[in-house]
């Protein structure tokens, strides 16, 4: 699941994820930190403790503040775990100097990007978002391309701000330079489980992007949900993109396309449709956000 950064009641913080950051740079080299902006860094776990604060965000995020319902394990550990933990990447946003007021001990872990790399998947169990999406149709159709998918994302409260997120963009970066998918994917959240209500979102997301035959997978068959409510000439497009989380409409800002049907996942009390995001049609003004020495000044 690829959670929304920022909430719908924060649009004017999460619209700029896409902007410029000032005072973020590139780490020096010889450390941990991929970048760094004032107290904060972006870096990737090197540890199982490391993982643990990620899982523990990540209960705190989907669970405490969001809609997702824990069973008993879950809610003892105070973790969300899986067993995709074990075989991914995870993407750190650590605060060394966290605000009083958050109640947060240095440092603190802010930000999390779960990434699974294809061949990686190829060896277990295939990616996480296979429960939900054909992939595999996806990839069969692209036997000499390799696949990342982006998962399990989210940002505490105070830290929605585009300072936050261009830390994960440029890790998320730092990885595509170094393994060179040339797909990232991964399955993204709209709030709420009634697709009626959310028919303006779905419906656009439809007509104005979805994927060509080239990029698309479908929903699997018996957890499908059509996203085609509302016909195309109906949409109020400014509405429907306004509505959208931020994180859909920074996907979109990159290139993105939109697979075919949506899925309701109730246990995180979401709505997901399955991101295709091919890294060759990024679009020029973007690709600075995934190359580091494009965009950021040298460590002093």
């Amino acid at each position: 699941m690829l959670y929304s950064l920022a909430r719908r009641n924060h649009p004017a913080r999460g619209d700029s994820m896409l902007t410029r950051a000032p005072a973020l740079r590139e780490s020096s080299e010889g450390t941990d930190a991929l970048a760094r902006t004032g107290s904060m860094e972006a870096r990737f776990a090197q540890s199982a403790d490391d993982v643990r604060r990620a899982q523990e965000l990540r209960y705190r995020v989907f669970y405490q503040e969001g809609r997702a319902i824990a069973d008993a394990r879950t809610r003892i550990a105070g973790r969300d775990a899986d067993a995709f933990d074990a075989i991914c990447d995870h993407l750190l946003v650590i605060d060394h100097a966290p605000a009083p007021e958050t109640r947060l001990a240095a440092p603190a872990v802010v930000g999390t990007y779960r990434l699974l790399r294809q061949e990686i998947a190829a060896q277990h169990n295939g990616f996480y978002s296979q429960a939900e999406f054909a992939i595999g149709e996806l990839t069969a159709r692209h036997p000499g391309l390799r696949f990342l998918e982006l998962g399990r994302s989210c940002v505490l409260e105070p830290y929605r701000n585009k300072r936050t997120l261009e830390l994960l963009w440029h890790g998320i970066g730092h990885y595509t330079m170094q393994h060179r998918p040339d797909v990232m994917m991964g399955c993204a959240s709209l709030e709420g489980t009634d697709p009626d209500q959310l028919a303006l979102q779905l419906s656009f997301l439809h007509h104005f992007a979805g994927a060509p035959e080239k990029w698309r997978a479908s929903a699997l068959p018996d957890r499908a949900v059509e996203m085609n409510r509302m016909a195309k000439e109906t949409i109020d497009q400014k509405e429907a993109l306004r509505l959208l989380p931020p994180l859909i409409k920074g996907y979109l800002r990159l290139g993105a396309c939109i697979g075919n049907g949506a899925v309701i996942d109730h246990q995180f009390g979401t709505t997901d449709v399955l991101i295709v995001l091919p890294v060759a049609e990024i679009k020029t003004k973007y690709v600075a956000y995934f190359h580091p020495n494009g965009r950021l000044e040298a460590a002093s």
